[in-house]
């Protein structure tokens, strides 16, 4: 993986961050489809990929129910999260 990284054949390791236009692709194909058959179904992805910020947010936008991951990288997927639901939300207004 070094090689093909130091060669910028990939963006980034895909054993620690979702690519969002190939295998994101096959996940959201999966979450559409789940939740066609089954609409109260509870999806998330656990791992590397779950403390890894873009792929937490890639989850919130395609519409994870939660992800996992090691317990050293949860403070990191929790700001991450807060980031992608806040950024879904939009700019703020004040009074």
């Amino acid at each position: 993986m070094p090689q093909y990284l130091a060669l910028n054949l990939l963006p980034a390791n895909p054993f620690e961050t979702i690519d969002a236009h190939g295998m994101g692709k096959l996940v959201r194909m999966a979450v559409e489809e789940g939740r066609r058959t089954r609409p109260d179904i509870k999806l998330g992805i656990c791992g590397e990929h779950g403390g890894d910020p873009a792929s937490v947010h890639f989850c919130h936008q395609i519409g994870l129910d939660y992800v996992s991951c090691s317990p050293f990288r949860v403070p990191l997927a929790r700001l991450a999260a807060a980031h992608a639901a806040l950024e879904e939300a939009g700019p703020a207004t004040t009074a």
